[in-house]
């Protein structure tokens, strides 16, 4: 068994599967390895099939609006096989005041729709003179300071939604460091967003309109995507499951792990594992780290179906900002999404339970979690008590939090890559944690690779916020 390569890739998630695909891409001759510690690719994407039913144990779907995840699917057919769920088209809501609010996505319907008093719009157009806020503010500190109160329960229920989160304890700098930029450089969050719209539109022209991603999946579901990625490798060769890495070292030609099936040497290792992972190993080898360990949110999902006489309303699904206090803290109208999700006649939805706020939730067994998450959704969606199906899904996997001491981590982490040059940091919690961010980074560290390319120090990216 061949145990050097020219790049050893820890970990076999999306991360580690893109990295190898493009490598194989950019380089066919190199030779490299995935070291994967379970018995099998994919990391936390995991597609549960039972029944008829179709749901997803780790993400439902990523926007179709980065390049690299577009050139992903293209390259190995999958655009071919993708689903897709137009955000323009497909609403969502939030949860206030017992009642589903219908949130719009473009500015002008926003501004016009009565989600908040007119006073309050105004407080919003105030930002333009509110003074940065200093230091290292929660992203609950900084909305109420520049946009004022009204907008919270929304902004919570964008984190609730994208990071099972606390916005009392996410903080601006770790989840939004390109829109805290803007506020820095410009004063104001408003002027630097309208100063990027007028630049995109010169170079674009006067006449271009503002598009809205979709959401997109597979219909096979998510899992389609690494088992495309990971079909090329051969256990053996160039893959190798059930395989923990215990340490790693340096060595004069570039790096050493030790794993359970011996030691493997390489000049470049790219750690393209879940952060807390990464900082274990890296613990082995450097012992500065600021963080040993991010915290963790954990979800559940409660997995309903009812015939298809059951009504449900239009669009993805709710979230339910804390205020609320529910049980839950949203739902997914799963089959109003993508088709074949349920058996015929059926539907589908699924629901959240859990959360950096409520992990207590997830101690309670199975029929007391789904009877709970179900009596709670059913009072809001009027469904009736007894699914035809139900079934509760938990993770392997928790949704790190970028909370307080997270950008020094990753100034920490930006110190050791440019000391170590054949090191290599990609995976789930680095640079985000949507499937996309994943994508992205991972296609930097593999052309740093494959091209000599240096590591990518860009300006952070302003992200656009969906429901």
């Amino acid at each position: 068994m061949n145990t050097h390569f020219h790049t050893l890739i820890v970990g076999g998630g999306l991360s580690g599967l893109v990295v190898a695909h493009k490598l194989r891409l950019r380089r066919p001759g190199l030779s490299f390895a995935v070291l994967e510690k379970s018995r099998r690719t994919g990391g936390v994407i995991t597609t549960h099939r039972d029944k008829g039913y179709l749901s997803e144990i780790g993400p439902h779907g990523f926007l179709d609006n980065c390049a690299e995840s577009r050139a992903i699917l293209a390259e190995t057919g999958l655009d071919q096989e993708v689903v897709s769920a137009p955000l323009k088209e497909f609403v969502r809501y939030v949860l206030l005041h017992d009642r589903l609010n219908l949130i719009p996505q473009t500015p002008g319907k926003i501004i016009r729709a009565p989600l908040i008093p007119w006073r309050a719009k105004l407080r919003v157009l105030a930002e333009l003179w509110q003074p940065p806020l200093d230091g290292e503010p929660t992203v609950a500190k900084w909305v109420q300071h520049r946009f004022g109160p009204a907008l919270l329960p929304y902004v919570d229920a964008v984190y609730t939604g994208t990071y099972a989160g606390d916005f009392d304890r996410l903080t601006i700098d770790s989840v939004m460091p390109g829109v805290r930029l803007l506020e820095k450089q410009y004063g104001s969050v408003l002027r630097g967003l309208f100063a990027r719209l007028r630049a995109r539109r010169k170079e674009r022209g006067s006449g271009a309109a503002l598009s809205m991603p979709a959401m997109t999946s597979f219909a096979d579901g998510m899992t389609r995507l690494p088992e495309k990625l990971g079909e090329k490798l051969v256990e053996g060769h160039d893959l190798f499951l059930g395989t923990t890495v215990n340490h790693l070292a340096r060595t004069s030609g570039g790096w050493r792990l030790d794993t359970d099936r011996g030691p493997f040497t390489a000049a470049h290792l790219v750690l393209a594992t879940p952060i807390n992972t990464a900082l274990r190993l890296l613990g082995s080898f450097h012992d500065d780290l600021p963080l040993c360990q991010v915290d963790c949110a954990w979800l559940a999902s409660v997995v309903l179906g009812f015939p298809d006489s059951v009504t449900l309303p239009p669009g993805f699904g709710y979230l339910a900002p804390e205020v609320e206090q529910r049980f839950a803290l949203g739902a997914l109208f799963t089959s109003n999404m993508f088709p074949g999700r349920a058996p015929a006649g059926h539907r589908v939805i699924e629901v959240l339970v859990g959360g950096r706020r409520h992990p207590e939730r997830l101690e309670l067994d199975d029929d007391t979690l789904a009877a709970r998450a179900l009596a709670d959704v059913a009072a809001i969606l009027h469904l009736p008590r007894r699914p035809a199906y139900c079934t509760v899904l938990r993770p392997e996997g928790g949704i790190p939090q970028l909370e307080r001491h997270y950008p020094r981590l990753r100034r920490w982490r930006d110190s050791l890559l440019a000391g170590n040059h054949r090191l290599h940091l990609c995976g789930f919690g680095w640079d985000g944690i949507g499937i996309n961010d994943m994508v992205k980074h991972a296609c930097q560290v593999a052309e740093a690779i494959a091209g000599g390319a240096d590591k990518d120090n860009a300006s952070p990216e302003v992200k656009a916020i969906y429901f």
